[in-house]
């Protein structure tokens, strides 16, 4: 029932759009569907707005693109199934919710691989790793059209952090990823699959101790309201991917492919700049509303990346290329 009613809720918008800005002849105007889970206060809406306004502009018009935010649509794993099969073209996500369906993306599930967000950046700057990752999506059925990020993913807390030994115990709540929790495990930290709706119930109840996420969604959902303390644990970029429907691209003319990839590299630009601008500014908002940051020194960051070394060996054996994972990692 709940698949058949965002059929029903994709075909009436879709039917809306086209009336709307007028079909048929010459002036034929296309509307597709773009959504995604996050809020409005996101890198994530503002990556996803800026493709749909450069697919409009560089196609003078003629091709449009309606965006859908906060889980509209439905959830990741919705979005994900009617992207596959083109219910809806466009679709832009986070990595980790993709993995159960693309396994080979676990390899962007490594904890703790930069410190630094450009060396990621540069990663994805690189051409032939491109391929080889949109090669992963292919055979899902899904194009990749461009990668960008929200920073580091952090951990929030109630319980301060200040030597490894802290994270013991820790009830954390984490997205069903079973890396993800891997890791959490392997700090000695509880980590407790959870929806994202219920979070500050929970931290606000106690139910849970910590979150991780980007600094993004902790200050747009004001998770710092229940929450002391922000470790900058930096221990996964969040990678936002803009996907299309492979079906439904292939069926497109080369020219309008041409332009959407084009958008796609701009927008994919201009949410780099709005990550960078951004970030500053959250921790700024966490800092005023007495939410103290806690930095991780070298020899605590070296401590969790030993801890995780299974976490490692076990995605090594799950993405079974070590070319792409040495690609990725950066060692030959």
């Amino acid at each position: 029932m709940k698949r058949k009613c965002l059929l029903l809720t994709l075909v009436l918008s879709l039917v809306c759009c086209l009336f709307l800005t007028g079909c048929g002849g010459d002036n034929a105007q296309y509307a597709w569907v773009l959504a995604h889970s996050s809020s409005e206060d996101t890198v994530t809406h503002l990556y996803s707005l800026k493709f749909a306004e450069e697919v409009e502009r560089l196609s003078g018009g003629e091709m449009k693109v309606q965006v859908y935010s906060s889980s509209a649509l439905g959830g990741d794993t919705e979005l994900l199934e009617s992207c596959e099969v083109g219910d809806i073209p466009f679709v832009v996500q986070n990595t980790a919710p993709q993995v159960s369906y693309l396994p080979k993306l676990a390899l962007f599930d490594m904890p703790c691989v930069y410190s630094n967000i450009e060396d990621v950046q540069a990663v994805f700057d690189n051409q032939d790793f491109v391929n080889k990752i949109n090669d992963i999506y292919l055979a899902g059925g899904f194009r990749l059209l461009g990668m960008a990020d929200q920073n580091f993913r952090i951990m929030t807390s109630n319980v301060k952090v200040e030597k490894f030994s802290d994270f013991s115990g820790i009830k954390i709540r984490t997205m069903e990823n079973a890396n993800h929790i891997a890791f959490w495990k392997a700090l000695g930290a509880n980590p407790t699959p959870m929806t994202f709706s219920e979070v500050y119930i929970g931290l606000s109840q106690g139910t849970i101790d910590a979150q991780e996420n980007p600094y993004e969604v902790v200050v747009s959902s004001k998770l710092y309201e229940a929450q002391k303390y922000a470790v900058q644990t930096n221990h996964l970029p969040h990678l936002i991917s803009l996907i299309v429907s492979e079906e439904f691209f292939q069926g497109l003319p080369a020219e309008q492919q041409d332009i959407i990839q084009q958008a796609a590299d701009n927008a994919k630009a201009y949410a780099r700049e709005q990550a960078a601008q951004r970030a500053a500014d959250r921790i700024q908002i966490l800092e005023e509303n007495n939410c103290e940051i806690l930095t991780l020194d070298d020899e605590m960051w070296d401590e969790i990346q030993n801890a995780a070394s299974d976490v490692y060996a076990n995605i090594r054996t799950i993405v079974h290329d070590d070319e792409l994972v040495n690609a990725y990692l950066g060692t030959p």
